[in-house]
């Protein structure tokens, strides 16, 4: 298989690269990413022993024409990680949301059809179905219902994926996950925010009243379910993939400092985001019983290793967490957390 991956060098991409690439010794990939300020070419050292089976290429999903000079050199199938992330982000400004979330799907998916790409898995999140109250989970018919920019848009390119799937007969599956954690995640979401502040003694900055429960699947686990509906899914359907592990913000912030040996003194509650959603979890039946897929970690053992991974990892994240992310933490944490004590979470 030829798989062109769109986003490889983000978070979940890079594991999902380095993990296939271990698994399928007849795979290979084309790594489609722009280096935006949360990818990062250094989370792909490891694929250097597979050689000429990983080609990467620096450019955008919404270039037609670089998108269309790839595909016509015979690719298999289209895995769509590439996507501004961030929910803080889009509330600043949602611009680049609407460019790459929607306006790429769109290019990638024209491209499908032009040149006869077998399949094309969307990667999308838990959050187009908006918020949960105390009971329940979302399965995959519950209606699309987003409160941020972000999801907005993750709503709007899952339904261009649907609609080029009933209007054209692309072969196209969509994968909605819980929030992922894991090695390589950016120090901008909450748990390598958390970890990397905590290590510097710097303030943890909790949203509101910290209670805000999200369900937590470990990266690796999202990469074996994204494989299984790549080469299983059926066409036009729609797999949620979560791991049952769902937490409050602030009991995660206090597992993180406990772990680190580090006060609770230093957690700083402050002024929630608007819209910020109560609370996701994720019905995972259909996955698990139609593909067969499981999660294998637990979360508290994974989030261990996680830690670890950051302690480990110093110089990659200092190294990350300069320049362009510092000019977002001056603009999002400074009014909420005092101009002193944000000097200290910027590594100051």
């Amino acid at each position: 298989m030829k798989l062109l991956v769109t986003g490889g060098c983000g978070f979940i991409g890079s594991n999902f690269i380095l993990e296939m690439l271990a698994e399928y010794p007849d795979l290979y990939i084309v790594n489609l990413d722009l280096l935006t300020y949360a990818g990062n070419f250094e989370n792909l050292q490891d694929t250097i022993p597979y050689g000429d089976r990983h080609r990467f290429v620096r450019g955008d999903i919404a270039d037609r024409e670089l998108v269309d000079s790839l595909m016509c050199n015979g690719i298999d199938a289209v895995v769509n990680f590439a996507a501004e992330s961030h929910v803080d982000r889009s509330i600043i400004d949602a611009s680049a949301f609407v460019r790459t979330n929607v306006l790429g799907t769109q290019v990638l998916l024209d491209a499908c059809r032009r040149h006869g790409v077998g399949r094309f898995v969307q990667v999308s999140t838990d959050e187009v179905y908006g918020s949960l109250g105390p009971d329940g989970a979302f399965t995959e018919c519950h209606p699309l219902a987003p409160n941020s920019p972000y999801s907005a848009t993750k709503a709007a390119a899952d339904l261009l994926v649907r609609s080029y799937h009933k209007t054209y007969g692309i072969d196209a599956v969509i994968t909605r996950c819980s929030n992922n954690y894991g090695p390589y995640q950016f120090p901008e979401k909450l748990i390598p925010l958390m970890i990397t502040n905590a290590m510097v003694d710097a303030p943890l900055p909790v949203y509101g009243d910290g209670l805000n429960v999200r369900d937590w699947i470990h990266v690796r686990d999202h990469c074996r379910a994204v494989d299984l509906v790549l080469r299983k899914g059926c066409a036009g359907s729609v797999y949620n993939v979560g791991a049952n592990s769902e937490y409050p913000n602030i009991e995660i912030v206090r597992y993180i400092l406990s772990r680190l040996g580090k006060p609770e003194s230093l957690i700083r509650f402050v002024k929630d985001r608007p819209g910020h959603d109560r609370r996701y979890a994720m019905d995972a039946t259909l996955i698990r019983e139609e593909l067969g897929w499981e999660p294998e970690a637990d979360f508290e053992s994974g989030l261990d290793q996680t830690i670890c991974w950051y302690i480990e990892h110093e110089t990659w994240w200092r190294r990350v967490k300069s320049g362009e992310y510092l000019t977002y933490y001056d603009t999002w944490y400074t009014e909420r957390l005092g101009g002193k004590e944000a000097g200290i979470g910027r590594g100051e």
